[in-house]
């Protein structure tokens, strides 16, 4: 009894501590069937460079259903617990809350006894989403200090489209649904990311689109219209109230991840814009809070590249370029470096944030890319381009996977986006090189996407106290 009434030992006050753990021995990796003739799918993947089966999937959970498109996924708890407002010190980093985009459905998946064999205990169906909260299509999953936050894609009806989407609360310990986190929407439309500042009290989210603009691909002439995503919006917390929201113009389409800065002394953060259409460049944006305002600034863009038209999908051809498609940003836990996933091009570029208004790009490694199909170190072919990233607590290691969403994977790539999953390595002083004896095939049947490391990662945690 004493045991289970102490804090997880992956819980940890400071960003600083985390990064003092001991390193991850495993990852989890959610797959999905593109075509939706299997089930998707956790795979378990063995990141100890001391075992003997490094870098290969040691075990595979196979899901009860077809079609659930899996994307995002969290922890049901993490060093948010930790909070001296409304913690659960009793509770443990053990079970993953695994949502599919297209399904709207949730798998529960505990990581115990064994966290080489994890095993689905709990799935809560879409109509008992829907029916509490009026919300589908969940899609992000953060474990707060009271409770689990799911955001969502899409609102009532068959589309989604019947209000908007928002944020579903869930039970830390029972994993019931609870309900809606707004109180006070404001004038809240679109949804995609989220995360906060806990002691600071606020939180920030960004947009993408509702369903029928994603879920059978990109709509070309909505994006040539600046109808997709392009603002953030500021909450309070406590009181779930809509504080503010910037535009960042309209050009600037599919405002997506948010990352911010770790240490809560520190009141900014980044946000990744996928393409701007008067130029199809990505962007980085730098928000920040000033006198009690929140403003943004864009402080680093990364250009289109030229290519010929028969390197080019139909979808691109008439632009004689390929964006880069930022589609995922990820932030150290010392909050110096910041990681930027271009899909497109088939980069991931490494940046020194330390000035967080002024990024200076530190590093760079290719693997895949709509035109330049860059290989492995090893020699192996990579569909697709870096994707989701997730960095390990330490800063040593950056692993990546290649698949953005089944339809827009088609459409960008239609030669297919077999999953892969690989890893950087990271200088003292900055600079990534792709380890060459780290390539995770999922096989042909299977699309990857997000990562999730064992005792934490640095898009899992939000920390409670600043770093000593």
């Amino acid at each position: 009894m004493l045991q289970t009434m102490r804090p997880d030992p992956t819980f940890h006050p400071s960003p600083r501590l985390a990064m003092e753990a001991e390193p991850e021995r495993i990852a989890y990796t959610v797959l999905l069937s593109p075509d939706r003739s299997q089930p998707d799918a956790l795979a378990v993947v063995d990141v100890d460079p001391a075992s003997n089966t490094y870098g290969t999937v040691i075990d595979r959970l196979v899901m009860p259903n077809l079609g659930d498109e899996f994307h995002h996924f969290g922890w049901n708890a993490c060093s948010s617990a930790l909070s001296p407002m409304s913690g659960h010190a009793h509770l443990q980093r053990r079970f993953l809350v695994i949502p599919g985009i297209r399904s709207s459905r949730i798998y529960i998946v505990d990581t115990q006894p064994d966290p080489r064999k994890p095993q689905l205990v709990k799935t809560i169906e879409p109509e008992e989403l829907l029916r509490k909260t009026g919300y589908s299509r969940p899609h992000t999953v953060h474990c707060g200090p009271e409770g689990i936050y799911i955001s969502t894609l899409g609102g009532a009806g068959a589309d989604g489209t019947q209000g908007p989407p928002g944020i579903a609360i869930m039970d830390c310990e029972n994993f019931e649904i609870l309900g809606r986190w707004e109180i006070e929407r404001g004038p809240q439309k679109l949804h995609y990311d989220f995360w906060w500042n806990l002691p600071r009290d606020y939180m920030v989210s960004s947009e993408w689109g509702l369903p029928p603009q994603f879920e059978n691909g990109i709509v070309a002439e909505d994006l040539l219209a600046n109808k997709y995503g392009h603002a953030v919006h500021f909450w309070s917390l406590r009181e779930r109230k809509h504080l503010q929201t910037i535009d960042l113009g309209s050009n600037h389409q599919m405002a997506l991840e948010i990352r911010p800065a770790h240490d809560p002394t520190r009141e900014y953060g980044f946000l990744g814009v996928v393409v701007d259409t008067t130029n199809l460049e990505g962007s980085i944006w730098t928000w920040y809070r000033e006198n009690g305002e929140f403003h943004i600034r864009k402080t680093a863009t990364i250009p289109p590249e030229p290519a010929e038209a028969d390197q080019l999908p139909p979808l691109l051809k008439g632009f004689g370029a390929v964006p880069p498609l930022i589609s995922d940003i990820d932030l150290s836990l010392d909050d110096r470096f910041l990681y930027v996933a271009c899909w497109g091009t088939g980069e991931l570029r490494q940046y020194d944030v330390s000035d967080p208004m002024h990024p200076r790009l530190t590093g760079s490694v290719r693997a895949g890319g709509i035109a330049r199909h860059a290989q492995h170190p090893s020699g192996r072919p990579i569909g697709g381009g870096p994707q989701m990233t997730e960095i390990s607590r330490d800063g040593k290691r950056v692993y990546f996977t290649n698949s953005l969403y089944s339809s827009w994977d088609a459409q960008f790539y239609p030669d297919g986006v077999p999953g892969v999953q690989l890893m950087c390595k990271v200088g003292e002083n900055g600079g990534i090189e792709l380890d060459p004896a780290f390539y995770v095939d999922f096989g042909p049947d299977y699309a990857a996407h997000q990562i999730r490391l064992q005792g934490g990662d640095c898009s899992t945690d939000s920390f409670c106290y600043p770093s000593a």
